[in-house]
């Protein structure tokens, strides 16, 4: 469908079957609460993308139509972000992902994975060209407006409550709390509430502990290094579920050991 990707490197990919995933998929999907696939088609898309086969993945997922528009998502993003060298190449798929979105959302605006990916590709593509310049372009309020009809529309949506607090915690970072909730209607204890909504829907997830980690330093600085730590710890600790999980526990374990 399109020039090859960047390989993901050997030691964050994964060996889960698809019977793995379908039996483990709860603990997979507690962050975006989507519901386990029947066709088996799109159990194997999943099974490449928690393998960490996003290319393959997300092939999959466009062939599938609508019923695979998260995985192929998903896969497009994770890729993107944490995979992809190139930051051009980077900024076209988030863009490709937001677009969609859109396409996803004209079919049932009640899909809360719809507004997920919106808010969650903007928000990425937002730091690729600075989130000064993206909240100058109006962006910023797209990615607010998105997430916040994420958890609206599910509350227990662990990821959409991850996202969000990362754009109050971004947002303040870079602007200032003033500035940030007069214009952009980003609060520290937005973020913060937000934060932890998440790690409580997802405890286990190593992604969840290292982004509350970052998200705590950009909220509350030098106060929150000694709690920003134990997470880090807690995350480089935790066992990964998948390759995306396996990619956050090395992370986390790099800054520990900077």
């Amino acid at each position: 469908m399109s020039a090859s990707w960047t390989p993901t490197p050997e030691a964050i990919v994964g060996r889960l079957d698809p019977v793995d995933v379908e039996r483990r998929w709860s603990r997979l999907h507690a962050g975006d609460a989507l519901d386990r696939p029947t066709d088996a088609a799109l159990l194997e898309g999943w099974t490449d993308y928690h393998n960490g086969h996003f290319q393959r993945a997300r092939d999959a997922g466009l062939r599938a139509g609508s019923a695979g528009w998260s995985l192929a998502q998903k896969a497009t993003c994770v890729y993107a972000v944490y995979v992809e060298p190139h930051e051009s190449t980077r900024l076209i798929l988030l863009s490709d992902v937001a677009e969609r979105a859109l396409e996803h959302q004209a079919l049932d605006r009640r899909q809360a994975a719809a507004w997920y990916w919106q808010g969650y590709a903007l928000g990425r593509f937002s730091q690729g060209i600075s989130v000064a310049k993206a909240l100058a372009q109006g962006i910023g309020a797209r990615v607010k407006a998105a997430l916040e009809q994420t958890v609206t529309l599910q509350p227990a949506h662990a990821d959409g409550h991850l996202a969000l607090a990362s754009f109050h915690a971004e947002v303040i970072d870079k602007v200032g709390e003033l500035i940030g909730g007069m214009t952009y209607g980003a609060r520290r204890t937005v973020g913060l509430d937000h934060y932890e909504r998440a790690v409580s829907l997802v405890p286990d997830s190593p992604v969840f502990l290292y982004e509350q980690a970052s998200g705590l330093l950009k909220l509350d600085g030098d106060g929150a290094q000694e709690r920003s730590m134990r997470l880090l710890e807690a995350a480089g600790q935790r066992e990964p579920a998948d390759a995306m999980e396996r990619l956050y526990v090395c992370l986390a374990r790099a800054d520990l050991d900077a």
